[in-house]
């Protein structure tokens, strides 16, 4: 087994029985959604390890080749988003490493909540529907779905009944509006239990979007 991707680690409470894995975007690292936890105003009822990993660094085609820490390698920024599915394939093993991490130290999966914003979300998709554990929910933040011709229908995957929460922003100009709408309405019609919000916001979080993850993690984890 490799060793476990580093992470940043942001604990609530005393001896978490819950945990909220949340993988950044393109460019960024473990640190970009650190200050967001005391915004969550989590129940004082709740104990939560929110772990943020770093995404190792590697060159990105669509910024020139230029290396960053980065989930996967993007070929093209089209709407068909032409990715590096073995990159995929490797993160979605290293994020694997990190559920099974937290499982042995007592967090059982199903009070495990897999959160991504942007190329973070891909991979929390990815996990969520070909993992087999049973998680607490997912949260797709400004991302999209690949692969969709290949997901399993509810009712012959371990996250089947697992709440999905997708957010997106009305404005984004990175990635495109129609793209979560269309992970919405695919995993809605294959039978998976999903939650949309729209915000207007480009390709970020705004408040009124933390207030709605604040609700939906306190009522998804208590």
């Amino acid at each position: 087994m490799s060793e476990l991707l580093p992470s940043v680690l942001v604990e609530i409470g005393e001896q978490p029985d819950a945990a909220v894995i949340w993988l950044h975007g393109l460019g960024s690292d473990g640190h970009d959604f650190e200050s967001l936890v005391p915004l969550l105003s989590l129940s004082p009822e709740l104990s939560v390890r929110f772990v943020f990993p770093h995404a190792p660094k590697r060159p990105v085609t669509i910024n020139g080749g230029m290396s960053m820490r980065a989930w996967y390698d993007i070929f093209e920024m089209t709407l068909e988003r032409k990715v590096d599915m073995a990159n995929i394939d490797e993160s979605c093993r290293q994020v694997e490493q990190l559920i099974q991490d937290q499982i042995g130290k007592g967090i059982a999966a199903n009070r495990i909540v897999l959160a991504g914003f942007s190329q973070g979300g891909v991979i929390a998709y990815q996990v969520a529907l070909s993992t087999q554990h049973v998680l607490a929910g997912v949260l797709a933040l400004s991302t999209y779905l690949v692969n969709g011709d290949q997901v399993l229908g509810a009712d012959t995957c371990v996250n089947g009944k697992t709440p999905f929460l997708i957010h997106h922003g009305s404005q984004d100009p990175v990635v495109a509006p129609v793209l979560s709408i269309q992970a919405r309405d695919l995993l809605s019609s294959k039978g998976y239990r999903v939650s949309y919000q729209s915000y207007e916001m480009p390709h970020s979080v705004c408040p009124d979007q933390i207030q709605d993850i604040s609700v939906w993690l306190n009522s998804t984890l208590n």
